[in-house]
């Protein structure tokens, strides 16, 4: 039985993810479901699930072409599973994978699904490349003509301006603003520095390159297209190389590209079950999936910044699950930009901000930063917006499950839309 966010008994078994890679290098001709295909395929092979039905496989890409209006159906059918499993196509911008996870592991707990796949995955890459409507409506209006002169009349109006192409932009409808634009406006209400930023981003990449030459990301990521490793991770910046990079979205900015996640191709998938159906194939499980929580922001009337959503959705997950913000031995929060994470420190640290905004009677307090995104984050790891999620919580899995006298992780991630989604891992065997 559900109670507010809790998620009863939904083992995580692991998780496999191909290399991020920054767009237009590796994976340039790749597409969403050619790179989603092949982290169901890895995780089908890890786990030894050739020719098993799930109950449901959830995951989802936030750049689609209309071609891909089944997208996850089709990955499953070319993944190794059995073909009578299920595919759900799913978005919520950069939370689509945990939301993905949250909604697998619930089916689990209600007892719909014993097992199931969440995962994500998103090209910049391959993107769509449509025509103006203008064009769409004359095309349109041609195919619906009754007579010769009908279907021929409308390319009257075929004018130069139609061949134009129409590429997709991250940009916010209700404001016209980028999310790097948005995030300006957070860090300079927040007072966040350029210093403090290119700190957390110089961190990112280190404690990321440490990670992949400790062969912590060995058995998480399968090589694809000829990639073994995260292509975007610097083991050689240093604070001074990113203090000489150029603001990007704003002339007296403090967002750059080395603060910011780069534009990223890639995918991501984690396999949840029942910590019964896990025994039953004598499958490890690493931890367990326990609290899930979304929330939005007022962001489109300037009220409030567009990615501060998991400042929200945190405390109504703590309140859900009798946790304080420092009942973690882990936090994994998204990096989207440096500024971001460092914003929503900055709120829960706030007595002002949690008390007029969050209706709480005492600020949550800071978190200690040795545990914040200790594998590195998205700024150094790269962020394929749908795959993100899973990429996380496969992550915090494996880390709980290495350190005995960890009990449980946090997980953060803020997306398009001024919306958030948090969840709680842990490693405690649940009854």
């Amino acid at each position: 039985m559900l109670v507010g966010s809790v998620i009863q008994r939904v083992a995580i078994v692991g998780g496999v993810r191909i290399p991020f890679a920054r767009s237009y290098s590796a994976y340039a001709t790749a597409s969403n479901q050619d790179m989603l295909t092949a982290a169901f395929r890895g995780l089908v092979e890890r786990f030894h699930l050739q020719g098993v039905r799930l109950g449901d496989v959830a995951a989802g890409a936030v750049i689609k072409h209309s071609r891909d209006y089944n997208l996850v159906r089709e990955c499953v059918l070319s993944s190794g599973l059995d073909p009578h499993t299920p595919g759900l196509d799913m978005q919520r911008a950069c939370g689509t994978s945990l939301e993905a996870a949250i909604d697998i592991g619930n089916k689990i707990a209600l007892g719909q699904i014993e097992a199931g796949i969440a995962g994500g995955t998103d090209s910049i890459s391959d993107a769509p490349i449509v025509y103006p409507r203008a064009y769409q409506q004359l095309l349109l209006a041609s195919y619906r003509g009754r007579s010769a002169w009908q279907r021929l009349s409308p390319w009257l109006g075929l004018r130069l301006k139609h061949f134009k192409p129409v590429l997709p932009a991250v940009v916010e409808p209700r404001t016209g603003l980028s999310m790097g634009q948005s995030t300006e406006l957070m860090a300079k209400q927040w007072h966040i520095t350029r210093e403090e930023q290119d700190q957390l981003a110089y961190d990112s990449h280190l404690k990321a390159a440490a990670a992949w030459r400790e062969g912590f990301y060995d058995d998480l990521v399968v090589p694809y297209l000829g990639l073994k490793t995260d292509n975007n991770v610097r083991a050689d910046t240093t604070p001074e190389k990113l203090a000489r990079l150029r603001p990007s979205f704003a002339a007296d900015g403090t967002l750059t590209a080395g603060n910011s996640t780069p534009l990223t191709d890639g995918a991501s998938a984690i396999l949840l079950a029942t910590p019964e159906w896990a025994a039953k194939r004598s499958l490890p499980v690493l931890a367990h999936l326990t609290h899930g929580k979304a929330w939005a922001v007022d962001f489109s009337g300037g009220k409030e910044g567009l990615l501060m959503a998991p400042t929200y959705a945190v405390p109504a997950m703590l309140r859900d699950a009798s946790l304080t913000l420092q009942d973690f031995d882990y936090y994994e929060v998204h990096e989207a930009f440096a500024a971001q994470v460092l914003c929503t420190l900055k709120a829960w640290e706030s007595p002002d901000y949690c008390r007029d905004v969050l209706g709480l009677s005492a600020p949550l307090g800071s978190i200690a930063r040795d545990r914040l995104n200790v594998k590195g984050g998205s700024v150094a790891l790269g962020h394929p917006f749908a795959a993100t999620g899973t990429r996380i919580v496969a992550t915090l899995a494996k880390l709980l499950s290495g350190d005995p006298k960890a009990k449980r992780g946090l997980i953060s991630v803020c997306t398009a839309g001024g919306m958030g989604v948090a969840a709680i891992v842990e490693q405690r065997r649940l009854p």
